[in-house]
């Protein structure tokens, strides 16, 4: 019970919309009407505020890291029922409740529950893999994959392949779905410092 508990609130909290209820309120604009359509972090830049945009990709990030974060240290969950919480988290960023199962593409909440589950190394790591990727490679959705295959070969040599693989396939493959219209274009590797 405790673990289907833990899941539901995780799911909740990654299910909400923190983009669109901030910019709806905070710059009368549909955040969905900008960039690629998704609500999150990068759309809110694009409708006009930086600083509203990095507010809104911390709290998409927490809203990883505090269920993963609190499940462990409340409930004492480890194994499957931490790996369910966190899958969880994602997928309610990904799929959300409050927009009728629509959502992001579960960037920033990934790295929430990168952060609850290995703690900020690996966030740091992560950070790094990401921003390496995005300005070598041409296509956003493949610069995330890549990233995440890094994040496979961190937990492998590190030797905690066994406790979070399940996880890392989960989140992958929402990440994977949610970029799947990025995932059949051919990436090309260029810097690109401008955008």
């Amino acid at each position: 019970m405790t673990v289907v508990l833990w899941t539901m609130i995780a799911y909740l909290c990654g299910s909400l919309p923190f983009s669109v209820w901030l910019g709806r309120f905070l710059l009368a604009k549909e955040i969905r009407q900008f960039g690629d359509g998704n609500p999150g972090g990068t759309n809110v830049i694009r409708a006009g505020s930086r600083m509203l945009g990095i507010v809104v990709i911390v709290l998409d990030a927490l809203k990883g890291w505090l269920p993963v974060l609190a499940a462990q240290e409340m409930a004492g969950l480890q194994g499957w029922g931490l790996a369910a919480v966190a899958l969880a988290a994602v997928a309610g960023h990904a799929f959300s409740v409050f927009l009728r199962f629509r959502g992001g593409k579960a960037v920033a909440v990934t790295f929430g529950i990168w952060a609850g589950l290995t703690g900020w190394s690996t966030l740091l790591l992560l950070g790094a893999l990401l921003l390496l990727a995005y300005f070598t490679i041409s296509i956003d959705g493949w610069a995330v994959v890549c990233a995440l295959l890094g994040l496979l070969a961190f937990i492998a040599v590190t030797g905690s392949i066994g406790a979070y693989l399940p996880v890392w396939l989960g989140n992958g493959l929402i990440v994977a779905w949610k970029h799947r219209q990025d995932l059949v274009q051919k990436p090309e590797i260029q810097l690109r410092f401008t955008r």
